[in-house]
């Protein structure tokens, strides 16, 4: 089985990765050398991990039609959303890990994200009783998603930065639906809907940052 130090390494060499502090976990490093040793597909995690996200959708999406157990959809979709986040980061490093990291892997790492990012704003918003506005943080969370892409396509480094990442927007989504989940009802009430408006809105940001960090990059190279 690859060492921690081992797989830590050839993640650094890699370069072009989302920073995640949670990878320099050593729990985080065993899970990874466990699933290396065993030649898990990276793919399959990616896979793995928007099923996970899809169903986080649901579970919000189902909330408006139970009355008694819509605290525990609240629970599960939180739940769901870190299993999609976890994921995320040891598909990569599957990849890196065994060595088989790829361009074509990109695919299995980007569009998975794409679709679990919609399934939980849309699905917060079906929640919350107003599903124009996740359609339009889900949208806004996109464009984050597309500029960085574009930008990396033309040359410009990947750009990771916020206000609203996605990790940003999925921690933000966990907390309201914790919060949803376990406080009382009265509590609870309006809080999706403002969070949806501050990822909206923070995402346009994040989008704008990005774009504009590109152009003066391209720029300066030009």
């Amino acid at each position: 089985m690859p060492s921690s130090f081992e797989i830590e390494d050839s993640m650094a060499e890699s370069g072009d990765r989302r920073p995640i502090a949670a990878r320099e976990l050593g729990i985080t490093q065993k899970l990874a050398g466990w699933l290396v040793a065993r030649g898990a597909s990276a793919d399959a995690i990616s896979i793995a991990g928007m099923v996970a996200g899809l169903f986080a959708g649901l579970a919000l999406g189902l909330v408006p039609e139970w009355d008694e157990g819509r605290w525990l959809l609240w629970l599960v979709a939180a739940l769901l959303i870190q299993l999609r986040l976890l994921a995320n980061m040891l598909d990569g490093m599957v990849a890196v890990g065994r060595g088989i990291a790829s361009p074509a892997g990109e695919l299995f790492n980007e569009v998975p994200d794409r679709v679990s990012d919609t399934a939980a704003l849309v699905g917060l918003g079906i929640a919350a009783g107003a599903p124009v506005l996740g359609c339009a943080a889900a949208l806004a969370a996109m464009a984050t998603a597309y500029v960085r892409s574009v930008a990396r396509a033309a040359g410009a480094p990947s750009d990771f930065r916020g206000p609203m990442a996605k990790p940003h927007r999925m921690a933000l989504v966990t907390v309201v639906a914790l919060w949803c989940g376990l406080a009382p009802t009265a509590w609870a009430a309006g809080v999706p809907v403002v969070a949806l408006w501050i990822i909206l809105a923070l995402s346009l940001l994040t989008a704008w940052r990005r774009l504009h960090a590109a152009y003066r990059f391209l720029r300066g190279r030009s």
